[in-house]
């Protein structure tokens, strides 16, 4: 269990200056949803800032909002699936246009998945526990995992949580090949009903302050997570059904599910078996159509519903 002190989001939406979800919902046209980055001055220095790649600064920013609000941290953990890959890719490249010759170290720097959570090291003095987890679609919940053991085993009393993704050209054109990304023209606004193959690609960084105990203005609480990789129907019901045991609930306690629809017809019918027969009287809300699809827009998210909560 962990107390959600504060959160920081960078999304496609006007999420970092609270304004979302006060405000309208920004409609996104085309297959890429990118995010709405904020003015960085006086967040992050100007030399620092040129060096980095898109990925690198939206986590910065965000984790360094919350360690100037609440030093200090216990540990820093942060969630990706491709870290500054376009950097990464602009390495490569220059290792061949400059014949393995004379390179510069500031795109292979930038381009490993821990940049962002060493980077906050580095700027907020942190020594204590740092790690990145690169796991696929499970990123940040293998993230959330090790936060909530840390806090529930005594070894920290406050840790930065995050969850970054960006947008890579790499990846963006390897999925529109392989058919994850729909090539039909589509808006944000009937994504969900598109019934087509294929998502859009998103972004963002999600930052959170986690603490063992209830302070005075914590948010709600984190009280589980869980992971399955590729079950039947019965497998997943199976799942939700220990979670809720384990917690002391019923299906009928749930009010407000938050699913991960992607406009995708072919995985879609996953979350309609949540509403339709694992918890059928919650009301749902869906986020991919604010945010895009990207491995850990659940980060994005456990932002959203904490602070619709």
């Amino acid at each position: 269990m962990a107390f959600i002190k504060d959160s920081v989001c960078i999304s496609p939406q006007l999420t970092f200056d609270a304004a979302f979800p006060q405000v309208a919902a920004i409609r996104h046209t085309g297959n890429r949803y990118e995010a709405a980055e904020p003015d960085y001055t006086g967040i992050i220095p100007p030399a620092t800032l040129r060096r980095m790649g898109k990925a690198v600064r939206m986590g910065v920013a965000a984790g360094t909002l919350l360690l100037r609000r609440h030093p200090p941290v216990d540990a820093i953990i942060i969630g990706t699936s491709n870290g500054g890959l376009q950097d990464c890719i602009r390495f490569l490249n220059q290792i061949v246009e400059y014949n393995e010759g004379t390179l510069t170290p500031t795109n292979f720097v930038q381009s490993t998945p821990n940049s962002v959570a060493g980077n906050l090291a580095v700027q907020a003095g942190n020594t204590c526990y740092n790690i990145t987890h690169v796991n696929k679609g499970l990123a940040f919940e293998t993230a959330l995992l090790d936060a909530l053991l840390l806090l529930q085993t005594g070894k920290a009393r406050s840790v930065l949580l995050g969850g970054v993704e960006e947008i890579s050209d790499y990846n963006f054109n390897i999925d529109c090949l392989s058919g994850i990304i729909k090539t039909a023209p589509s808006d944000s606004g009937r994504l969900l009903t598109a019934s087509s193959e294929g998502t859009v690609a998103g972004e963002g960084a999600a930052m959170f302050l986690l603490e063992a105990a209830p302070s005075a203005n914590s948010f709600p609480r984190i009280a589980d997570v869980g992971q399955i990789t590729c079950p039947t129907p019965e497998e997943l019901a199976l799942l939700t059904q220990h979670m809720l045991e384990k917690n002391g609930l019923t299906a009928g306690d749930i009010g407000t599910l938050v699913l991960g629809y992607s406009g995708d017809n072919r995985n879609d019918h996953w979350y309609d078996l949540f509403r339709q027969q694992i918890i059928p009287d919650a009301r749902p809300f869906s986020y991919k159509n604010l945010c895009g699809d990207y491995p850990t827009s659940t980060a994005f998210a456990t932002w959203l519903s904490s602070n619709m909560m």
